[in-house]
């Protein structure tokens, strides 16, 4: 029979891990707990604290309504029965990101953070790369990979974090310097009950920050109560908002440089830099810092990815386009181009309604799906292909393009039908393009 715990970390993985390790640096020994029996960072957390007790392969109940405190995974719905049943004998159930707010407390408002359903890790890795080219002492972190928690130990004057709206659903004490909430489309919907309360759970953000930095072009990411905020989009700014006009992005009535000068590819990409610029400002981060980075950065991996140009065909690597918003992101970003876009789509779709994605698929003249869902995406386009893997994919747009012309993946589904993560799908996509042949 398990002993009482004062602390659970419930879900282990890389996040819990984190936890582990600075709830024992501060002198508790938790307990740790997850559904799966062999979770990913088991072997490390046998290595490195041998005296701590866990229970895998579910959760103790007992144990849990007895504990003082929870440290929840976001992977882990509030509604577990497991979890409901703590939280109605009033134990305090938080996330890693909340822990991490309390030990920053006494630092005042020096955090940077990115929300939305697309673009996060964008913006996060190029509101750091602005922070140091001004200058600052920034450390990056949250859902881009690195846990919060990780990053207390370092020397810095201000953090950036990319926060999922289950990290913000146990987050209450975080104090941002500027926060935005990019943009909204359907996501989640497995763990939601509709779009309304997963767009009230990324719109929480706000509530945590001075400054709330707002989408004009998207509606829902405005703030649904009155506070001190500013906004960016691709029209003409006003006031001290962030905008772009005649091919020049602005700040204001300030020119800050030539959209033509951004390495960044697509329109969604140039909303993505305007978010960042205005979060960059906020931190005081000088104008030329922030041009100067937006000239040389060119994107993270599997994100509108340039993999390679075969026979005069431009194939790109979306594969992080896991909901439907992010793939018609990408098709409307591409716009501009004057071939034919062959369209790579399917997998997980994570109960999407995907009719969302029709008219985007306006702009595509092959379709080729895949996957679990790929039939539902299939049925939005006549004449759509459908394939039994990555490789038949690959192979049969080959066959399709054309000098000019475009092939996107760019799947609007997760990947866990078919891969273990979307790194991997996007890696199996750009080996088959890699390999094939010149004529």
């Amino acid at each position: 029979m398990m002993s009482r715990c004062s602390h659970i970390v419930l879900g282990l993985g890389a996040t819990g891990l984190s936890v582990v390790r600075y709830l024992v640096a501060q002198g508790h020994a938790p307990m740790v707990m997850d559904s799966r029996r062999n979770p990913p960072g088991a072997e490390a957390l046998k290595n490195e604290f041998p005296d701590l007790e866990f229970c895998f392969g579910g959760f103790d109940c007992r144990g849990l309504v007895q504990a003082e405190q929870i440290i929840i995974s976001p992977g882990i719905p509030m509604d577990t029965p497991e979890v409901r049943a703590a939280l109605d004998m009033g134990i305090e159930v938080i996330g890693d990101v909340e822990l991490f707010a309390r030990a920053i407390a006494d630092k005042g408002p020096c955090v940077l953070a990115i929300t939305g359903s697309n673009g996060k890790s964008t913006v996060t890795t190029l509101v750091g790369e602005m922070l140091k080219a001004g200058g600052k002492q920034a450390a990056i972190g949250g859902n881009i990979g690195v846990p919060a928690l990780e990053l207390l130990g370092e020397n810095v004057s201000h953090y950036v974090l990319e926060l999922s709206s289950f990290q913000l659903e146990t987050t209450h004490s975080l104090k941002c310097l500027a926060a935005t909430c990019l943009n909204i489309s359907e996501d989640h919907m497995d763990r939601y009950s509709d779009l309304e309360a997963y767009r009230q759970a990324k719109l929480r953000l706000y509530e945590l920050s001075r400054l709330a930095i707002f989408n004009r072009d998207d509606p829902q990411t405005q703030p649904m109560s009155p506070m001190n905020n500013n906004s960016f989009g691709l029209g003409n700014p006003e006031g001290d908002e962030w905008g772009i006009t005649d091919g020049k992005i602005f700040h204001g009535s300030s020119e800050i440089m030539n959209l033509m000068d951004v390495a960044l590819l697509g329109s969604h990409n140039h909303a993505n830099l305007l978010a960042a610029m205005a979060l960059a400002d906020a931190a005081g981060v000088d104008k030329e810092a922030m041009a100067r980075v937006a000239r040389e950065y060119k994107g993270l991996p599997h994100r509108c990815e340039l993999v390679a140009v075969k026979n005069g065909a431009t194939w790109i690597n979306d594969s992080k386009a896991t909901n439907v918003g992010a793939t018609v992101a990408a098709l409307e970003g591409l716009s501009d181009y004057l071939g034919d876009v062959i369209l790579i789509a399917g997998g997980d779709g994570k109960g999407a309604d995907f009719r969302p994605l029709a008219n985007a698929l306006g702009s595509v003249t092959h379709l080729i799906t895949l996957g679990r869902d790929g039939d539902k995406i299939a049925a939005l386009k006549e004449g759509a292909i459908k394939v039994g893997s990555m490789a038949e994919a690959v192979s049969k747009a080959a066959e399709l393009a054309s000098s000019g012309d475009i092939v996107l993946l760019s799947p609007a589904c997760a990947s866990l039908d078919m891969y273990s993560n979307f790194m991997a799908r996007g890696d199996d996509f750009r080996q088959l393009v890699e390999a094939l042949d010149e004529q």
